[in-house]
């Protein structure tokens, strides 16, 4: 490999390759006009079944689980390797032109809401659901929540990237973001050694904002054979607290929403209603 030394300024001259090439630019703003669609409920959802997607639509499904009609939601999918994120409605909504973004419609004036984290925290407030009032279960709760945020770019933009999406392999890379990745789980698995769930005794927005990324990692659902490469079953607390939260209906329904890739029968683009995961998952609409 030849070694590369920086310009004294950086210059965009040219793609920067791998798998997301196409979208990868150094500003921001839409590229083209494009408004949103609104459904008829409450909560507009304009998303992807990634990690960050998904910490959404379980918190949703968890929700409607527990009674709360006012969190019924329509799911838009937002298909980002083809640059729905930089439409004019979108960025709307998300400047930063990432997936998920929430419009919540219910009150007098839309509210804008975006950053997975954000959302959360905005669903937990309204709801009263998922996140402890009394301290210190809500300082371990919040401080979890934000773990999340500032490890899985490591994990995702870091490790996932240069293991599975880099255009080429580059040994250093991959080591520093693997060591990281290690010590997270680590992390996560002497945390989850003397704690049931995250935040305590209690399923909270932490497990939902660390699950998709941390516990679909320690399934081997993400970036190729990395389950392997990191040795994932040494986490046995980790595994354990994966397991148990896999097995929640509301977590499998979570899953399926604006997911469009994978299993037909666990796609299920759009929701705007409770039934659309028995009559309109990829497999059911191929069928007719």
């Amino acid at each position: 490999m030849t070694e590369y030394t920086p310009p004294k300024v950086w210059t965009w001259n040219k793609p920067s390759g791998g798998a997301f090439a196409s979208i990868n630019r150094p500003i921001s703003g839409p590229t083209h006009d494009k408004e949103l669609p609104v459904g008829k409920h409450p909560l507009q959802l304009y998303s992807l079944a990634t990690p960050n997607g998904v910490k959404v639509t379980i918190m949703l499904e968890e929700l409607l689980a527990l009674g709360h009609s006012g969190a019924e939601y329509d799911a838009w999918l937002i298909r980002i390797n083809d640059g729905d994120q930089f439409g004019s409605g979108f960025v709307g909504v998300n400047p930063n032109s990432k997936i998920p973004a929430l419009m919540d419609r219910s009150g007098k004036q839309p509210i804008r809401v975006f950053e997975s984290g954000s959302i959360l925290l905005h669903l937990a407030e309204k709801f009263g659901e998922f996140l402890p009032t009394e301290q210190p279960a809500r300082a371990e709760t919040l401080s979890w929540l934000f773990w999340q945020m500032g490890s899985a770019p490591y994990l995702g933009g870091g490790f996932g990237h240069f293991y599975a999406y880099a255009p080429e392999k580059i040994e250093y890379a991959i080591d520093r973001f693997a060591m990281e990745v290690k010590r997270q789980m680590d992390v996560l698995d002497r945390r989850l050694a003397e704690s049931e769930y995250l935040g305590g005794a209690d399923y909270t927005i932490a497990d939902m904002a660390v699950w998709p990324w941390y516990g679909g990692l320690a399934k081997s659902r993400m970036y190729n054979d990395s389950g392997e490469f990191l040795s994932v079953q040494e986490y046995k607390h980790v595994q354990r607290w994966a397991d148990a939260i896999d097995a929640r209906p509301a977590v499998r329904r979570g899953r399926m929403v604006n997911r469009a890739f994978g299993e037909p029968a666990m796609q299920l683009h759009e929701r705007h209603d409770a039934s659309d995961f028995e009559t309109k998952t990829q497999d059911k609409l191929a069928a007719e």
